[in-house]
């Protein structure tokens, strides 16, 4: 299947949209043009600083979704049905030596995100390490005119101005996201170093950090209200949440999200904000464990779930 994909920089070109791996599995993979939701698999890996292996990531989640079942028993729905989830072909691919360079990847990652959402898919981006964010968002602030915020749940601020020589680090994603003018509402964080903590002073910015979060039981109505904005991006570094539930991640950090206290703060804010989009980074698979992959692709699964209901996409 090779649609065309966009007119960019007056050029019109053609993308591979056929994934190897499909998302729940192949035999209800509906076509391109009817499916509402588009997973796009980025296994991009270039800044990692301590476990490596994000750039597996989008893969392995692929692969352990085959396991979920349909059925949403939160829900009560066969969501993949309602929604109609397509996986598209990979891009910004580091896998078996291949070279990307953080100018390409930025690029091509706005280009094809910036096309999809022209075509009215609802995307949740997989990687892949957090510096992709970086190109996600350019793609939306392609589209949309009116400003949306972003919603980070991660362990980490991001907010470095620059990590081992490099600006588009994933260390550095938040920090390029606040430079942009957007909003930021940052959720899970735990650690962050001085430089960062200065400038979450200097600008204000919203942060709900996980040692007071564990001890207020209302932080999920003050962080939805939070949210300045009615349109939402979320982006997802699987750090976020506690490594007892996902210890395959780059740079684990314990006290983090505990799963139904995620669940319940996603479920709340596709009920109360319009989230044009989503990403799930950093996803670093353990030799010999699949609790990491199945945990993230029920976590993406969710995604889809709450978008479905809260955009009232329910078949009968």
């Amino acid at each position: 299947m090779f649609p065309l994909v966009s007119k960019l920089r007056g050029v019109n070109f053609r993308i591979k949209m056929t994934a190897t791996i499909d998302f729940l599995g192949s035999e209800i993979v509906p076509e391109y043009e009817t499916a509402k939701v588009v997973i796009l698999p980025i296994p991009y890996e270039a800044t990692t600083s301590y476990r490596k292996g994000c750039e597996n990531g989008p893969d392995a989640l692929l692969e352990a979704s085959h396991q979920l079942e349909c059925y949403d028993e939160e829900l009560d729905r066969e969501i993949c049905f309602d929604a109609g989830i397509f996986t598209h072909a990979p891009i910004a691919d580091t896998r078996h030596g291949k070279t990307v360079s953080d100018a390409e990847m930025l690029r091509v990652t706005q280009e094809t995100l910036q096309s999809l959402i022209e075509q009215k898919k609802f995307v949740i981006s997989i990687g892949g390490e957090h510096s992709i964010t970086e190109g996600v968002v350019q793609g939306y602030r392609q589209v949309y005119q009116e400003s949306f915020t972003v919603v980070q749940i991660d362990a980490h601020g991001d907010l470095r101005h620059e990590y081992q020589d490099t600006i588009h680090s994933h260390a550095c994603v938040m920090r390029r996201i606040v430079n942009m003018g957007l909003p930021t509402v940052q959720v899970g964080i735990r650690a962050i170093c001085q430089e960062e903590a200065d400038l979450i002073k200097e600008k204000n910015l919203t942060v709900f950090r996980a040692r007071e979060m564990a001890f207020n039981l209302d932080w999920i109505e003050q962080a939805i209200a939070s949210i300045p904005t009615e349109k939402v991006f979320l982006t997802i570094d699987v750090d976020g949440i506690d490594p007892s539930l996902i210890p395959g991640v780059g740079t684990p950090e314990p006290g983090g999200l505990n799963w139904y206290s995620t669940l319940r703060f996603l479920r709340r804010l596709f009920q109360s904000k319009d989230v044009i989009g989503c990403d799930v980074m950093e996803l670093a698979p353990v030799v010999g464990s699949v609790v990491s992959e199945f945990t993230v692709a029920k976590l993406t699964y969710k995604l889809i779930g709450y978008q479905t209901v809260a955009k009232k996409w329910i078949k009968d």
